[in-house]
């Protein structure tokens, strides 16, 4: 069974091939909107297969992946600007909050979703770690602002559950699914 990753996310696309040695890629352009009354695992789940399903082809599995970051109830997606960025990492100082990402799997007109939620616990930071990290980092196109492989992960205190999840793609449940899928794998 042929492989297309719906994402243009370099991480996803970097964690699929420690699965998988070939597959094709396609960026979906689908509304992320979050829609009312909707929760951060219903909404996540719902954006990973809409990703998957709107890149449907013949005789190919479709991976779609999306990663949310949630503090409280609260959804913090990618930042508009360092302002937005700033206000997110300080909501994230010294607290535990919760990443979801799911990983959808569509062939022909079935779609199967797992999520991944992991609770990663910073470190306080202060005002001046923020704009010196904010100054050294893309984060535009981070979930919550940071990305745990990368400096941020030295904020991180503890973590409890899958750190492929936090980076975006969990790997088990997207090994799960690319093997129910019939998927051939590197090592099975």
């Amino acid at each position: 069974m042929r492989l297309l990753l719906a994402s243009s996310s370099p991480r996803r696309r970097e964690l699929l091939s420690l699965l998988v040695a070939e597959f094709t890629i396609e960026s979906p352009d689908i509304d992320e909107s979050v829609s009312a009354d909707e929760t951060p695992i219903d909404y996540v789940a719902r954006l990973a297969a809409e990703k998957a399903s709107a890149c449907l082809r013949t005789e190919t599995a479709v991976l779609g992946a999306d990663t949310v970051v949630v503090v409280g109830s609260q959804i913090l997606g990618k930042p508009d600007d360092v302002s937005g960025a700033r206000q997110m990492l300080t909501a994230l100082s010294g607290r535990t909050h919760q990443v979801h990402t799911a990983v959808a799997v569509s062939i022909e007109e079935s779609t199967r979703v797992l999520v991944s939620s992991t609770a990663v616990t910073f470190a306080s930071l202060p005002e001046q770690t923020i704009d010196n990290y904010l100054r050294s980092e893309v984060v535009a196109d981070k979930a919550g602002a940071y990305a745990i492989q990368g400096y941020a992960g030295a904020f991180v205190t503890r973590l409890e559950g899958s750190y492929s999840g936090v980076v975006g793609l969990p790997l088990a449940e997207t090994r799960t699914l690319l093997i129910e899928a019939g998927v051939s794998l590197r090592h099975g």
